[in-house]
């Protein structure tokens, strides 16, 4: 470890003299029985999804609103944020007198709109991205001389977040051996590191990042702050481009490493928090625990295990997001397969497929006609783990049958498994791309009126999943002439997209 520079030891004062509690509760520090069951050691959850607002942000807001002086606190403050930081600054300065303004962009679903307003702050509505809503809240705060309040990138935020590792220290000052932060900024990670390492340097701090928003795993492998191009927008919480300068720095002397998650084991850990005590998380509040189960599954044989400590960062999540919850939870678990599987189409294939997959559970399958010769079904089944699945392909495979797993397959599990038997031989030069649009009015309407009116729409598929953005499947009939003209439309639409026209999904049940 490096030593210890000036501005840490600054952030370690902040910590013990942070105005947290004003607002916030020492949340609980709860054993995980069934998990630590399951993982042969002691897990426990921080229950920061117990605040007021369901989220550690309260802490941070209100210590950096609560070190303003009465003059400046006068003058407001402004933040940009889609989400729960939204929420601890409106509640902070309610509780602080002061007036807060908070731009959200106008894909923020409506709940998270009603709650800040409900706090008595002012709500303007301004850009798809967070990028564009930052944007304007800096205009606004330079405009009004108004205080802004960082999510993250700021001393006194990182401190109000340290506490928690002040608590941790309290309630367990004995036999943790790794902590689990979720990172998007990094200002969380940060504080809790900067306060531990000072204290129990020997105590593991585990960053846990999703796989398509790794701006600090990049970042400490480069050794500078990287800016991702594209970020995953699933585990919302955490969906940050770049970190911050500081809590980077931070990260970079305190952190000892980051483990990345996908959104099937983050759908996972979630039904482990409800099955544990019955609290569904934010995805962004379960990616600790996405990462414990990682780690501990990377590391079965450390000597002399001790406690591992996830912090459940939140629990503001959208109803309507728990079906899509659980659709992935079981794949996150490797207990269900997603299987593409090809049978002679003929009388008793279908049933000889059947008694080879013996007495598994099937949980989905879809098949439709459509060729003379060759039946490709799609089918989903419960497995105990990745190694069952293995066995079974080489089963399929020894009978000389065509199988491929699907399970890791993006596209398949949110569109395909919706579209099978949508062959259609007739379509020349389709191009098929996998949007992230907006959740706006208009957006779809943008899309079409972007696109040329000769380029023929060959295929269409979305399901909402209760996020600000929606997951489009899109065919384009383009001719060869019009390609050049076809990337210039993608690259000035300004949707997120993957090219899918070579996923082996595609190519076997719509191509």
């Amino acid at each position: 470890m490096t030593s210890d520079p000036t501005p840490s030891r600054d952030l370690l004062e902040r910590i013990l003299t942070a105005l947290v509690y004003d607002v916030a509760i020492e949340s609980p520090l709860e054993p995980a029985r069934h998990l630590s069951e399951r993982l042969g050691g002691p897990v426990w959850f921080k229950r920061e999804d117990l605040q007021p607002v369901f989220s550690f942000k309260l802490r941070g807001a209100y210590n950096k609103i609560a070190n303003l002086d009465e003059a400046t606190r006068s003058r407001g403050v402004v933040a940009a944020s889609a989400g729960n930081h939204a929420q601890g600054v409106a509640l902070a300065a309610k509780r602080l007198g002061c007036h807060a303004t908070i731009v959200m962009p106008v894909t923020t679903p409506r709940i998270k709109v009603e709650a800040v307003r409900g706090m008595g702050a002012e709500v303007v509505l301004h850009g798809d991205t967070f990028e564009a809503a930052f944007a304007h809240s800096r205009t606004l705060q330079a405009q009004g001389g108004a205080t802004y309040i960082h999510p993250y990138d700021d001393l006194d935020v990182i401190a109000g977040q340290g506490t928690i590792g002040m608590e941790l220290l309290r309630q367990m000052p004995r036999g943790m051996e790794a902590v689990f932060v979720p990172v998007g900024g990094g200002g969380l990670i940060a504080g809790i590191a900067a306060y531990l390492k000072r204290l129990c340097p020997g105590i593991r701090v585990v960053g846990v990042e999703p796989a398509d928003a790794n701006a600090l795993h990049q970042s400490l492998a480069a050794g500078h702050r990287v800016k991702l191009d594209q970020v995953g927008l699933f585990a919302d919480g955490v969906a940050v481009s770049q970190v911050g300068e500081q809590t980077f720095e931070l990260c970079r002397q305190y952190v000892d490493e980051v483990v990345l998650v996908d959104t099937d084991e983050i759908c996972a850990a979630i039904k482990d928090v409800f099955e544990e005590n019955r609290s569904i998380l934010e995805p962004a509040g379960a990616l600790a625990v996405a990462g414990l189960k990682a780690w501990a599954t990377q590391h079965p044989d450390r000597p002399s295990p001790g406690a591992l400590v996830a912090i459940l960062s939140g629990a503001n999540t959208n109803f309507d997001r728990l079906r899509f919850v659980a659709e992935r939870a079981e794949l996150g678990e490797r207990r269900e397969a997603v299987l593409a599987v090809t049978i002679p189409e003929r009388p008793g294939s279908f049933r000889a497929f059947c008694e080879r997959i013996g007495q598994r559970a099937i949980t989905e399958f879809n098949y439709r006609y459509a060729d003379p010769t060759k039946a490709h079904i799609f089918v989903g089944m419960q497995v105990a783990d990745s190694a069952e699945t293995r066995r079974l392909l080489e089963d399929l495979h020894a009978d000389g049958l065509e199988a491929l797993d699907l399970s890791d397959n993006e596209m398949a599990k949110l569109h395909i498994r919706h579209l099978v038997g949508g062959h259609a031989p007739a379509v020349l030069h389709e191009q098929v791309l996998r949007f992230e649009f907006p959740e706006r009015p208009g957006a779809l309407l943008r899309f079409l009126g972007s696109m040329s009116s000769d380029w023929n729409i060959t295929l269409f598929h979305y399901r909402n999943h209760g996020a600000d953005y929606g997951r489009v499947l899109v065919g384009i009939e383009v001719p060869p002439d019009d390609q050049a003209e076809f990337r210039a439309f993608l690259d000035n639409l300004g949707y997120a997209w993957v090219d899918e026209a070579q996923n082996p999904a595609y190519r076997l049940f719509l191509g």
